[in-house]
């Protein structure tokens, strides 16, 4: 088993935009350890967020964290080269937002970042099996993307277990993350379906103590055994 230490990582998709790096730098000192960053398009998903600029930005203020970007753009390959040179760290995509997905895990592991795969609660993991030399990391949403706010689907804890079975018979780490609904109160349930990396937005910016709710989410995990 390669299991990787826990990350918890804040949706900036709930944050203040009125003052994003700020928002960013207080969760980063409250524990976070990485920022999962939403693109939206208003047309793969019913939203509409930011772009490569904002990420371009955030990195010329001086904010150096890990940048977990997530595309929920179709098509995506055009913004990949953008994202790379923003300064994007992992860039997860959709099977579906892609005609051709081993090219464009290719492209961006060859633009020096982590290529990550992201399931939509009713895609199944079958292609998961076919591009795994070529993934970082595997996202499981346990909502439907496109809104912050929505309640977790408890069935994504069966998807989760089948996905970490088969990240488990990789002879080199990859990491499995959890999207959509996770709180303190449900953390330790995806941790124990094998997650080792958990976006949290709402349940993290909308708390009013940024860094006793992420206190609260790792003392969850360390039940776990």
């Amino acid at each position: 088993m390669n299991r990787q230490p826990s990350w918890i990582a804040p949706s900036i998709l709930s944050a203040n935009f009125a003052c994003l790096g700020e928002e960013i730098n207080n969760v980063l000192s409250a524990g976070a350890d990485i920022i999962h960053f939403d693109v939206m398009d208003n047309h793969y998903v019913p939203n509409l967020t930011i772009g490569p600029l904002v990420l371009e930005s955030l990195r010329k203020s001086g904010i150096d964290s890990t940048m977990d970007v997530h595309l929920m753009v179709k098509p995506v390959d055009r913004l990949i080269g953008d994202f790379l040179e923003a300064g994007a760290d992992i860039i997860s995509v959709h099977p579906e937002s892609t005609e051709h997905l081993h090219r464009t895990l290719s492209l961006i592991r060859e633009g020096g970042a982590q290529a990550g795969i992201v399931f939509n609660p009713a895609t199944p993991l079958g292609v998961l099996g076919e591009v795994i030399d070529l993934v970082d990391l595997v996202l499981i949403m346990s909502v439907n993307p496109g809104f912050g706010g929505q309640a977790f689907i408890p069935q994504s804890l069966n998807k989760l277990a089948d996905a970490r079975s088969i990240i488990d018979s990789q002879d080199r780490p990859v990491r499995l993350e959890i999207d959509g609904g996770i709180k303190a109160a449900n953390i330790a349930d995806a941790a124990a379906a094998g997650a080792d990396t958990f976006v949290a937005g709402s349940a993290i910016f909308g708390s009013d103590d940024y860094a006793a709710t992420i206190a609260e989410m790792r003392a969850a995990l360390r039940t776990v055994a």
